[in-house]
């Protein structure tokens, strides 16, 4: 069979060849993922713009830097912070040694790091639970907050009235006092931890404004759905949470 001679066959023979010779294109990257959380054990509240930053080293060098593999970031100020690192597998050496690192940040300023060897990738199981250490603080017994004397200063997410003074008493033996801004009142609290539950609480029956009582009504009732105790760092407000975590009031210390 004779082939015949035209442009357009020179030029698909060409093309096939080119094809020939041209070397296989690269397997597609096989994407994987670490997973874990973040914990320090610090009873504080991040500020609100605190970054939680987790990298995947290659740190086979003694001598030299660690490498960046790859890196997330979780944005929140409550923790134990989950995180998922997705990484390359193209990047992994199977002869080489990987960690994680974790820090925060709020800013340029660095908060926490991790101060020990996370490692991960070497066969057995991954230490993917990062625990975290306060940056340039000094080791410090717990915070004695909830106790002491304070004043509201937000119930329900607004600023607590004008010109009426709520309180709240709580001694290191449980016992709780305080004013609702016309009724005194009292009764005990249990704390364990960061957990706080108050009995029911009883208080005088003075009358006053509708606007005192109002306040007053929402506090006592407020108390009744709280579970936990938080000290914000930044303000120094002790918040009072209930059981989601949601913030039912604050208070300053008096």
């Amino acid at each position: 069979m004779r082939l015949i001679d035209s442009p357009i066959s020179r030029r698909a023979l060409a093309g096939l060849l080119l094809a020939a010779a041209m070397p296989a294109a690269p397997a597609l990257a096989a994407a994987r993922s670490l997973r874990g959380s973040v914990v320090y054990r610090e009873r504080l509240v991040l500020p609100p713009g605190a970054v939680v930053e987790v990298r995947l080293l290659d740190i086979s060098l003694a001598d030299a830097p660690a490498r960046t593999i790859a890196e997330t970031r979780v944005y929140g100020r409550r923790l134990p912070a989950r995180w998922i690192l997705r990484y390359d597998t193209r990047q992994i050496e199977p002869r080489h040694s990987y960690a994680l690192q974790a820090r925060i940040l709020d800013g340029d300023r660095l908060l926490f790091v991790t101060t020990e060897r996370h490692s991960v990738l070497a066969g057995g199981r991954d230490a993917t639970t990062l625990r975290m250490e306060r940056v340039g603080q000094p080791e410090q017994a717990p915070p004695a907050a909830p106790f002491g004397n304070w004043r509201l200063a937000q119930l329900g997410g607004t600023a607590a009235q004008a010109g009426t003074e709520s309180t709240l008493g709580i001694s290191a033996d449980g016992k709780v006092s305080g004013r609702g801004g016309c009724n005194g009142f009292g009764g005990s609290a249990t704390v364990k931890g960061q957990g706080i539950r108050f009995s029911r609480l009883v208080s005088t029956m003075m009358a006053c404004t509708p606007e005192v009582m109002s306040q007053e009504r929402r506090l006592l009732d407020g108390l009744g759905t709280v579970r936990r105790w938080e000290l914000q760092p930044d303000s120094g407000l002790l918040a009072l949470l209930d059981g989601r975590g949601r913030t039912i009031m604050t208070f300053a210390r008096k």
